[in-house]
């Protein structure tokens, strides 16, 4: 009971550490795994069963480091062990603190804890709690799935006969509560101004006869209309160009985007791009203000090279200044990640004016 109490203070001790902000692995997850269990016990020899488990917990963000507490329980199969051709298995359950370091979609982390130990299949039952050591690394397949490796180790002791438990698994994890974040496309189509038809000047009115000996009166002109054209200015807004977390390499989904404004360019030769990058809250100021302008020339550098030039280009990095949503939820963050792109286009209107 004391060793779960430290162990659970350990825990404790471990999750009161504050960085700034970490990556997209946190929230509560759970998950099975299976793999290779690598067992000896005292004067017998050292055998290798399958090992199976069940274990979920939740990760919190702490900057560049990430922080969580998993529970678990392991099932050993039962080995033959000599001399004395000795069947037995184990089972073991617990609970961990974890520290990780991630980086994109990948998380390699370490773990520390205590697990509950309990051997089967011996005529001396081993049952007793110790250190749960555990290394891994985790791979963000997709918003809610990741797969992790993981090597661990448990250790039980009763009287003189001591169990040893090292188990190396692979395993499937689901994350609660993430959703894909699908970049907004704003689709650009060229104004179209449709010219009113323009009406025939009335005939003019003929002279009433006047009564001799009078004078008729000189018929009064007719009021003349026409149409006068007019340029008005009419504002454009592209957004949806969306980055990977620290990232400014452009996604695959950029192209579609991008070259509808290479259209856009191509149908208004006049219309200069005014391109502002922009960041989540993840990092310091400085940091973030050098990758929004990246960000910001990533996306000139491919319009250049789809033949835009790079005169009617300009570019600005703002951060994290102006957000579009909630820099506390990965949702939110995923969409500060952005890159985007404004224009004023010169827009014909014909008006019917009367002299």
């Amino acid at each position: 009971m004391k060793k779960t109490i430290m162990y659970v203070a350990l825990s404790a001790a471990l999750l009161g550490m504050t960085a700034a902000q970490a990556g997209e692995f946190d929230g509560s997850w759970a998950g099975g795994k299976i793999g290779s269990n690598r067992s000896d016990v005292t004067a017998l020899d050292t055998k290798s069963a399958t090992t199976y488990g069940l274990e979920g917990g939740h990760n919190w963000n702490r900057g560049s480091f990430l922080l969580g507490v998993d529970g678990f329980v392991d099932w050993n199969d039962k080995k033959t062990h000599n001399p004395g051709a000795t069947n037995y298995g184990s089972d073991a359950y617990g609970l961990d603190a974890k520290l990780g370091l991630p980086s994109g979609k990948w998380l390699p982390y370490a773990k520390l804890g205590y697990a509950r130990t309990e051997s089967n299949g011996l005529a001396v039952e081993i049952k007793d709690e110790d250190v749960h050591l555990g290394l891994g690394v985790e791979y963000k397949f997709s918003p809610n799935w990741s797969i992790a490796g993981e090597y661990t180790e448990a250790s039980a002791r009763t009287a003189a006969q001591k169990l040893n438990n090292r188990n190396l698994t692979i395993g499937l994890n689901y994350y609660f509560g993430k959703q894909a974040v699908a970049p907004a496309v704003v689709a650009v189509a060229p104004a179209v101004t449709r010219e009113e038809p323009v009406p025939a000047p009335a005939p003019a009115a003929a002279p009433m006869p006047a009564p001799a000996p009078a004078v008729a009166p000189a018929p009064a002109s007719a009021p003349k209309e026409t149409w006068k054209t007019l340029l008005e200015e009419k504002p454009v807004t592209i957004n949806g160009v969306h980055f990977d977390f620290d990232s400014a390499k452009l996604r695959p989904t950029a192209d579609q985007i991008l070259s509808e404004v290479v259209e856009f360019t191509a149908a208004y030769k006049d219309a200069q791009l005014d391109i502002s990058g922009h960041t989540c809250s993840i990092g310091t100021d400085k940091y973030n203000q050098n990758l929004s302008e990246r960000r910001a020339e990533s996306v000139k550098a491919y319009l250049v090279k789809k033949g835009v030039a790079a005169s009617r280009i300009i570019t600005k990095g703002y951060g994290e200044e102006k957000p579009l949503a909630d820099n506390k939820t990965a949702e939110g963050r995923a969409k500060n990640r952005r890159v985007e792109i404004r224009s004023t286009i010169k827009e014909e209107k014909k008006v019917r004016v009367t002299q």
